[in-house]
């Protein structure tokens, strides 16, 4: 492999049609996953700048800093990127939980023969 993306050490996010990539955030202090949001090069560049985790809403067509309201803030420990940068791993330290349900993480269900079951 000769591409300069998958092989170099140059920032170069791999956007999808509209212009976002996928982010996957897990807990610093556990390795648990906590959610999946996706990042434009606005959010990407918002994250690098303030170390607060921030997102592009695709419902609100809109900028938002995870815990802005809440007080539920995703500080940014680390960011990594996938071979190809079509997607971004970002390991945060969690000030509460980070589902707008309440929920510690947004995978609080698993799935079972009859549907689902809440997990924890």
């Amino acid at each position: 492999m000769t591409d300069a993306r998958e092989q170099g050490l140059a920032l170069d996010p791999k956007y999808d049609a509209a212009g976002l990539v996928t982010a996957v955030v897990t807990d610093s202090a556990t390795g648990e996953l906590l959610m999946v949001a996706h990042m434009n090069a606005e959010a990407l560049a918002a994250t690098r700048e303030t170390g607060k985790a921030t997102f592009w809403s695709r419902s609100r067509q809109s900028l938002w800093v995870k815990g802005e309201t809440s007080g539920h803030v995703l500080s940014v420990r680390e960011m990594r990127i996938d071979c190809d940068q079509d997607a971004i791993w970002i390991i945060a330290e969690p000030a509460g939980p980070a589902c707008h349900t309440g929920a510690r993480s947004c995978f609080y269900r698993r799935i079972v023969p009859d549907g689902l079951e809440r997990v924890g």
